[in-house]
């Protein structure tokens, strides 16, 4: 007999400054839950550090006796920093993220010139989850779903009816992410869409950002239906070489998020920032035009 899929309770918690989702995913069977893509507060100009909205997450899983099993990253983001050290030195649990990110930390190594010092084998996490690798989070069944193209490492993670898509998708106003960052590929995106897409129409979909098209009130829940029905690049019918001429020509046009340099460095090291230098300062590098040239393409 095929087992009764749970509906997790699922709670969202929102950073305006850089317009991402994080959640508390919780069996609503025990005490057990996870935290999927925490935000760490930082202001690059100043260079401070700040917990609030960590301290958030943290206060709410305190203040109802949850056991915190797991913190998912969904992906190496590139427009917030990580909280999940933070949180999991307050709390436990167990830092997971694609094994995919070995190639991540390839790619990002050599841009910010990391010395031998720096592990390129994902030791820095706590589970390297593999594609369709299941895990439980208390009797919640969860499984990781290897969804590339915007990044190489990027993970949409099925726990329950509940999918974490990352930035694969965003609610159907917004579209899709971009695939113009080292190891992204448009055509990868768009079959990792149809990943996700072929799920149950009634599946819950939790968006990580939400850039609120022509001002509309914030959202973060979809699902396949609606995706399928709605989404302004891949609803049904749209095809791939479709979907990779307007994503490859809108990608173009777009700036680089402004906290992809600290957000890289932390993220592919677990959240954790570089090691302190001689002088016990902790730096984050900016290499000129580091970006300007793809590093190695993962296109063919």
């Amino acid at each position: 007999m095929k087992d009764t899929v749970l509906k997790p309770d699922v709670l969202p918690f929102y950073e305006a400054i850089t317009s991402t989702f994080s959640y508390i995913v919780k069996d609503p069977e025990s005490s057990a839950c996870a935290v999927v893509d925490s935000v760490l507060d930082f202001d690059y100009a100043s260079g401070t550090v700040d917990y609030t909205s960590a301290d958030n997450i943290i206060r709410y899983i305190q203040e109802h006796d949850l056991d915190l099993q797991m913190l998912i990253e969904t992906h190496v983001h590139a427009d917030h920093l990580s909280a999940a050290p933070y949180i999991q030195s307050k709390l436990g649990g167990k830092i997971a993220i694609s094994k995919h990110i070995t190639t991540v930390q390839n790619e990002f190594g050599r841009l910010f010139n990391e010395g031998t010092e720096f592990q390129r084998d994902g030791s820095q996490f706590d589970i390297l989850f593999d594609d369709d690798q299941e895990y439980r989070i208390g009797n919640l069944r969860g499984r990781a779903m290897h969804t590339p193209g915007h990044t190489p490492a990027c993970m949409t993670h099925v726990i329950g009816d509940a999918v974490f898509v990352g930035d694969t998708i965003f609610m159907p106003d917004g579209g899709t992410a971009r695939a113009d960052f080292p190891g992204g590929d448009a055509r990868t995106l768009y079959q990792s869409i149809q990943r996700v897409l072929s799920l149950p129409d009634d599946t819950r979909l939790f968006m990580c950002h939400d850039y609120q098209p022509n001002d509309r009130p914030l959202e973060f829940l979809s699902s396949v239906a609606e995706q399928k029905a709605k989404n302004i690049h891949v609803h049904a019918g749209i095809s791939e070489d479709k979907f990779v001429s307007m994503r490859e020509a809108r990608d173009a046009t777009l700036d680089m998020p402004r906290l992809i340099m600290p957000s890289l460095q932390v993220n592919m090291r677990a959240g954790h920032f570089p090691p302190a230098e001689d002088n016990a300062s902790v730096y984050l590098k900016v290499p000129v035009n580091g970006l300007k040239q793809p590093l190695q393409s993962h296109n063919k």
